[in-house]
């Protein structure tokens, strides 16, 4: 049996990327093993701590007291009392806690250190460094904070961070995921991307240097650097390969200089979209919680249906159909038994990929409550999605549904509402789920409410037996940050052909 490939994995949120790397191969012969995964938030760092633990076990059959904790039958410290060899082993990769490049740099080096040993074999560094500095809306943000200067914003140099583990200790390849607007953002008014690319190329001064593709699009031509590829070359569109959910991403794929590259095989294969109502469909109906009133399901159902009535006479649409089978009455449950929730229109791989027959269930597909206000919004956003096939504009959905808010009529967020469309990718999850559902209202009227934890992560192909721990707002921002693992596995086998 050939020996994994090691990894290490920084910035690595609730694990996304690094699941995708650790299920290349076969259960009973992986062809990467993650010996360190860094992550400084609380709540990510349990979820990551929790997934490494189900790697510990032999051809990966997961135990029983597995199910029994995420089901909520049984509680961690009995989950770790009945495999502690397990435990502990899934502590020593995430570093026993959580640890913050940039401030724990001498634990995590001496970590990486003795995960690689002496063993001079190729491994793998992977991660993506914080991007609030980079993406549109912390632009957004950072330009309304007074004496703000990006020069002084530390997140915008954690990539550095990154780049003195290149530097140290010399990954054959790395693989390095960020937002679509690090290609904009500047700094000193000079593109920080720029001199990202150049920095990763040539991380050291000791000569080492690095080959840096895409894995979408082909270079036109090569110089003594390298590839030649535009910046936006850079992109991977996750719709494109498999994944429900229209995620634009930066994607570097760094190659060691003295490791041969057959550019046919570093191409991501294009493969048919997948929609919503693919993902979504056959799971639970859900009604919402009230957050203002009496919570129950018929005070919800007397709301929702003055809502659709509402919205259907506005949008001169027949209600009865959407009213026919009833409203849902349960607001779900942290595990829902049930048989199948996958619908047999998936594709085959993303199937297999997603399910677990010995779940019994879904796990963590339970609502969060609703001001009576944005139920009718969410009722008429969700019915006008449905007829027109896209969310209305701010100046589409009547004054009396909007908000009162000073940035109703400022023209900066004429789609502040969006309905996921059935029959297409949905939006990009963003960690603005955790805050509100506004961007993330449900297709079908008759639920009439934002996204489920479950129904975030199906849309971000992570396995449904992958639990997320922490709050329901923690759990939602850990989804909203991480890389959809669907992906991340297509990105790993092109990762393991450099390396066979």
């Amino acid at each position: 049996m050939p020996t994994p490939i090691k990894i290490v994995d920084l910035f690595a949120g609730p694990g996304g990327l690094g699941e995708g790397f650790a299920s290349v191969g076969t259960d009973c012969s992986p062809a990467f093993k993650i010996v360190a995964s860094v992550e400084k938030e609380s709540s990510a760092h349990k979820t990551l701590t929790l997934r490494a633990f189900t790697r510990e076990f032999k051809n990966r059959v997961l135990p029983e007291e597995y199910y029994e904790y995420v089901r909520g039958h049984i509680t961690k410290e009995q989950l770790i009392e009945a495999h502690p060899k397990q435990w502990e082993a899934a502590s020593e990769e995430t570093l026993g806690g959580p640890v913050a490049l940039g401030e724990d740099n001498e634990a995590i080096h001496r970590k990486i250190s003795q995960a690689l040993g002496e063993n001079k074999a190729p491994w793998v560094l992977i991660g993506g460094p914080p991007c609030q500095a980079y993406s549109l809306v912390g632009r957004a943000k950072n330009a309304g904070t007074k004496g703000y200067v990006a020069e002084d914003d530390g997140r915008h140099f954690l990539y550095k961070e990154y780049l003195e583990i290149i530097a140290k200790f010399a990954p054959a390849v790395f693989v390095m995921e960020n937002v679509k607007g690090i290609l904009s953002s500047k700094v000193g008014g000079k593109p920080i991307f720029d001199q990202i690319l150049g920095d990763l190329k040539r991380p050291g001064d000791d000569g080492l240097e690095y080959n840096v593709f895409s894995m979408s699009n082909e270079p036109n031509t090569t110089d003594l650097l390298g590839p030649v590829l535009s910046s936006k070359d850079f992109i991977i569109k996750a719709e494109e390969y498999g994944v429900p959910q229209a995620r634009h991403r930066v994607v570097l794929l760094g190659v060691r200089s003295d490791i041969t590259v057959d550019q046919a095989r570093i191409s991501l294969v294009k493969t048919p979209e997948v929609n919503v109502g693919q993902a979504l469909d056959n799971m639970p109906k859900l009604r919402s919680g009230l957050s203002k009133s009496d919570d129950t399901s018929e005070n919800w159902q007397y709301k929702t249906t003055a809502a659709l009535e509402n919205a259907a006479k506005i949008l001169n649409i027949d209600v009865t159909k959407i009213l026919k089978d009833g409203l849902p009455k349960s607001r779900g449950k942290k595990f829902h038994s049930s048989k199948r929730t996958l619908s047999k229109r998936l594709p085959e791989e993303l199937k297999d990929w997603l399910d677990d027959n010995r779940l019994g269930g879904v796990l963590q597909h339970e609502t969060r409550g609703h001001m009576d206000s944005d139920i009718a919004r969410y009722a008429y956003v969700s019915m006008f999605s449905a007829h027109h096939r896209r969310s209305p504009l701010l100046s589409e959905i009547p004054l009396d549904l909007l908000p009162a808010h000073k940035n109703v009529h400022s023209g900066k967020f004429v789609d502040r509402f969006k309905s996921q469309m059935r029959s297409a990718p949905s939006k990009t999850i963003t960690s603005h789920i955790s805050k509100d559902s506004h961007a993330f209202i449900h297709f079908d009227p008759a639920q009439s409410r934002g996204l489920t934890v479950r129904e975030a992560a199906r849309l971000q192909t992570f396995p449904e037996n992958y639990f997320f721990e922490g709050t329901r707002t923690q759990q939602y921002t850990q989804l909203g940050n991480a890389v959809p693992p669907y992906l991340a596995y297509q990105i790993a086998k092109i990762a393991e052909s450099l390396l066979i």
